[in-house]
């Protein structure tokens, strides 16, 4: 790299804003070198939280954070100064914060009859833990392109740890076995902790303004160019050498095309694919329209390079499927406490100290979370807003009958406060806001090892990828920690920086570990 090398960076979530950031930090290129291309009016891809409290707030999802397991995004975090707190990082903040608010769910599933679930037994057969060693101890490749229930008996998937485990980290039973094994094994620590969260850590906010907003202003004060409300439609390329190399970005801006002149030396980084991808909100009186493919934006330029480099990776595995990636999510506004006043009372749990409170007979297999309140950096005092999503938005509700998915807010509301056994005047004064989100576990579909593509492909030479949709061996996708790692990944190949990437801490190695996951097994 020369001081004059310019990087683009195709997409404006998390992975291009950490890239960006490893590059001025660790790579020594001058922020005005930066060009960070988003075809949405605001930065932060899959990050976000938008909304006030006439109109509602929204967010399509919250991350699951931990201290323990996410290296490469804490490493940043210590870097880029807290908006919130003057003296303070990022990670410094949301270490404090933590302190304060402590994980421990008292009611993490709730049954038919609205009581509190029994969870320090995992409910595990002598089969089910036959069945569950086996598949951890499997190597990928025998594992190949095999889905959870090839593995483990229909009876797994009615035990208490499938119930928090799938609803923790959103797993389907027809979901990826390479990617349930590898949760199994990273997440191992909170294989004993399951039940109540513990090991879950929080931001201050919702993550886009605790995370993204820092990130976004730090980049801003290095003058890095942030070019919004643009689509890129294609790559200009060649082949050197057998690799291909990007000349130019052609994209469209304010209804007129045009192109951006990649010069020898320059680097580019495309986020390939998007979980929020033709994502959609409802309201009160509208369910969300259900968009499909025809209506996505991220997948189609990953599909021309791969159609001509067989090491791009293959995307038809990801998102050939909506039915099979698809669940849908849903943000309330508050404008009175009588519904935190009676979850407080019946979970035992304040805002921001509990966890996803499942309700294990739902058919849409529901949860809700509350955060610490204020979730939004707008929002006044006397508004409450809590988040919650369903897995199985195809199934007709307990209380309504009709699909989750044809369903208003005014509706979810109801299939909720009937799973609560709460009157509905507790929400009547509610926004709820639906989102579906049709490729949103798309991430964790069955698939073969040469279906993801390297961050940086053995056959580019100028083009890297950062996403949820690259191969890094033994981290699990779905986590902002696998942006950014494979951000940090690219990066320093591109730049030649000789400093040690964190390292995945190999908990499942630990004996300790291992022995308390060993004996919540057998409770």
């Amino acid at each position: 790299m020369n001081q004059k090398s310019n990087a683009y960076l195709l997409g404006g979530g998390i992975g291009s804003l950490a890239a960006a950031a490893f590059m001025i930090r660790d790579g020594g290129l001058r922020g005005e070198n930066i060009f960070v291309l988003e075809a949405k009016p605001i930065l932060g891809g899959s990050l976000d939280g938008i909304g006030n409290p006439v109109d509602g707030y929204s967010m399509r999802g919250g991350r699951m954070l931990t201290t323990d397991n996410y290296e490469c995004t804490w490493e940043l975090f210590k870097s880029i100064p807290s908006l919130n707190s003057p003296g303070k990082t990022v990670f410094d903040e949301t270490m404090d914060f933590n302190e304060q608010h402590q994980s421990n769910c008292l009611a993490r599933l709730v049954d038919s009859r609205r009581a509190k679930v029994a969870v320090s037994s995992m409910g595990f057969s002598r089969q089910n833990r036959l069945e569950l060693l086996k598949l951890s101890l499997a190597n990928e490749d025998e594992l190949g392109a095999s889905c959870i229930t090839d593995w483990l008996s229909p009876e797994f998937f009615e035990t208490e740890f499938w119930y928090m485990w799938s609803t923790t980290f959103a797993f389907q039973p027809w979901h990826s076995a390479v990617e349930f094994k590898r949760y199994l094994h990273r997440f191992m620590l909170e294989f004993s902790r399951i039940e109540t969260l513990a090991g879950v850590k929080r931001t201050i906010y919702n993550q886009y303004d605790s995370l993204v907003l820092p990130l976004q202003s730090w980049l801003a004060a290095q003058d890095v160019h942030f070019i919004l409300d643009c689509q890129v439609t294609d790559l200009d390329h060649n082949k050197e050498k057998g690799k291909l190399v990007v000349t130019g970005i052609q994209y469209q801006q304010n209804g007129q095309s045009k192109t951006l002149s990649v010069k020898d030396g320059d680097f580019v980084f495309l986020q390939n694919g998007s979980m929020t991808d033709a994502s959609s909100l409802g309201s009160m009186t509208n369910a969300p329209k259900k968009l499909t493919k025809q209506h996505c934006k991220s997948w189609s330029l990953w599909e021309k390079l791969a159609a001509e480099n067989p090491d791009f990776g293959n995307p038809s595995a990801f998102n050939s499927s909506i039915a099979e990636s698809c669940w849908e999510s849903f943000t309330v506004t508050l404008k009175t406490p009588s519904f935190f006043d009676k979850i407080i009372k019946f979970s035992g749990n304040q805002p921001g100290t509990g966890g996803l409170v499942t309700f294990k007979d739902s058919n849409w297999l529901m949860s809700i979370v509350l955060a610490h309140q204020p979730h939004f950096i707008n929002q006044p005092a006397d508004i409450q807003v809590f988040w919650g999503y369903a897995l199985f938005p195809d199934k007709v509700g307990n209380f309504v009958a009709k699909p989750m998915s044809d369903c208003n807010g005014e509706e979810i509301l109801r299939e909720l406060c009937g799973h609560l056994r709460f009157d509905f005047d507790v929400v009547e004064s509610a926004n709820c806001i639906p989102c579906r989100m049709p490729y949103i576990t798309s991430m964790f579909m069955p698939r073969l090892p040469m279906d993801r593509p390297l961050p940086i492909p053995h056959s580019s030479k100028n083009l890297a990828f950062i996403s949820q949709f690259v191969e890094i061996p033994d981290d699990v996708v779905f986590t902002v920690e696998y942006s950014v790692r494979a951000a940090q990944i690219a990066v320093y190949q591109f730049l030649s920086i000789d400093y040690q990437i964190p390292p995945i801490s190999a908990h499942d190695k630990s004996l300790r570990v291992e022995f308390e996951a060993l004996i919540k097994a057998f409770k």
